[in-house]
């Protein structure tokens, strides 16, 4: 007889895009981001952090003060990083986020092809950002949807006896 307790192809690809937000520096918020084709192939993920060059230790993680002493303009959104690291076209993707995109990101989704989104939380429901990225993403026809899954937490162990 096969296992019962396996994850479902939702939970194994959100699991990977919340993998990704462990690697984010950011001392606030990690989001990570996964993008999966029809095929239920990876072809890209990311985490929020800064640009290819620029150091984690030169720029602010700061998230109030002076514009140019905070984080927001210098760090990448997980969902821009998942696109611009994507191995392949993005024509009819799905992605997989922790957080529900912002303005700038929906644009970048939208433009890229991605047709579905799949997404944990939208704490920030309601704000300016919020409703202008669910009136692009409903104008250009881009799904959205938020995980509903039976699992309240996933562990991994990196002990060898284990396996």
């Amino acid at each position: 007889m096969k296992r019962e307790d396996y994850i479902e192809w939702d939970e194994y690809f959100m699991g990977v895009a919340l993998l990704s937000a462990k690697r984010s520096k950011d001392p606030n918020t990690q989001v990570g981001a996964c993008i999966v084709n029809e095929e239920r192939r990876i072809i890209g993920v990311g985490y929020n952090g800064l640009p290819k060059g620029c150091s984690d230790d030169e720029f602010p993680w700061e998230r109030e003060g002076e514009f140019l002493d905070t984080k927001y303009p210098f760090v990448c959104h997980a969902e821009l990083n998942a696109i611009l690291n994507s191995t392949k076209t993005l024509k009819n993707c799905t992605l997989y986020v922790a957080l529900f995109p912002c303005h700038e990101c929906s644009k970048a989704i939208i433009q890229s092809g991605i047709k579905e989104l799949v997404y944990l939380s939208d704490k920030y429901c309601g704000t300016k950002s919020d409703m202008a990225s669910k009136r692009m993403l409903d104008a250009a026809g881009v799904k959205y949807r938020k995980l509903e899954s039976k699992l309240e937490k996933l562990e991994l162990s990196f002990k060898a006896s284990d396996y």
